[in-house]
């Protein structure tokens, strides 16, 4: 495995500067920002797809320091039911899979987006609960009339090109658990896979290491995000688990993203990195830094300290032993 940062907490340094940092920390990989919610500050899909002198020198700027692009993100709702929303970010999305088969980076994350509730809808709905009927029949709809068939052509264009797809499992869209995932790829195709980030399975009460097995025994894991969460035992009992706070309100929230090993100790990390590795996933560990509580720097430096103690960098050898 490779340890890698997501850019975007980076996004007020030029990029070489960022570049600069990040090699000094000890980082192989870098995933890029190209647009959606993250933005592209660090690679404008548009500006580089126009000028190859640009995206020569853009690529040298990594291969120069000895870092990898393991992949481009574009995080956004392609399926938002207010068209001029959606067809943004659907512009987005494949300005991005077109880069990236142009920088040979094999992986593009974003989210699967969520629909309205009709196509007169002006807002995403997000159904959560099997009852009343409604919600499953809207659940139906979505899945049937927009979230299926934008997968089925959005990915064809993917893997056309030879680019898979990680989806973030993300609370607020259709694709937010391992069993949302794995419907939409067993629709779709292998083209489709997860950007895993065990910070969002925790705060839905999902076991990551666990989620690791389900979405790896399937080889559904394209990408992998290393970012914490900590419950707060308390706020939990009296806002649950869908806790609408906003971010800022730390003191009151159930739950809140952390730098790694501060929402769980090494022991857990140890077993995540350890399932990775059993389930054949060999390639870039990202950390995505949105701790609250941290300066950028402070929570970047200590999420490389931590993982570094517990990734698994070799290449597996026979056993020796039997």
């Amino acid at each position: 495995m490779k340890l890698g940062v997501f850019s975007v907490l980076l996004a007020q340094k030029p990029l070489e500067e960022a570049l600069d940092f990040i090699a000094a920390q000890g980082l192989e990989a870098v995933e890029l920002g190209t647009g959606g919610y993250p933005g592209n500050a660090h690679c404008n899909p548009e500006e580089l797809l126009a000028d190859r002198g640009k995206l020569s020198r853009f690529k040298q700027a990594f291969e120069s320091r000895g870092l990898m692009i393991s992949a481009l993100s574009c995080h956004g709702n392609p399926l938002h039911p207010q068209k001029a929303i959606a067809n943004q970010f659907h512009h987005d999305f494949m300005q991005t899979i077109e880069l990236a088969e142009l920088l040979e980076v094999p992986v593009v994350n974003g989210f699967s987006g969520c629909p309205g509730d009709s196509d007169n809808a002006l807002y995403p709905n997000w159904p959560v609960a099997p009852w009343p009927n409604d919600y499953q029949e809207l659940l139906a709809w979505q899945w049937e009339q927009k979230v299926i068939p934008y997968w089925r052509e959005t990915g064809k264009a993917a893997d056309d090109k030879g680019i898979r797809i990680g989806l973030e499992l993300h609370g607020g869209f259709s694709v937010h658990t391992p069993a949302t995932l794995l419907r939409l790829r067993e629709a779709v195709g292998e083209v489709i896979g997860a950007n895993l980030d065990p910070s969002h399975m925790w705060w839905q009460g999902i076991d990551p290491v666990q989620a690791i097995h389900i979405l790896g025994r399937a080889g559904a894991i394209h990408h992998f995000h290393a970012k914490d969460t900590v419950v707060d035992p308390i706020n939990v009992n009296r806002h649950g688990i869908t806790d609408m706070q906003p971010y800022t309100a730390m003191l009151g929230r159930a739950w809140q993203f952390r730098s790694v090993g501060y929402g769980h100790d090494l022991k857990t990390w140890a077993d995540i990195m350890s399932a990775l590795r059993l389930v054949g996933y060999d390639y870039v560990v990202s950390i995505e830094h949105e701790d609250g509580l941290m300066s950028i720097e402070e929570g970047f430096s200590k999420a490389v300290g931590n993982l570094q103690q517990v990734l698994i960098k070799e290449p597996l050898g026979q056993m020796w032993w039997v």
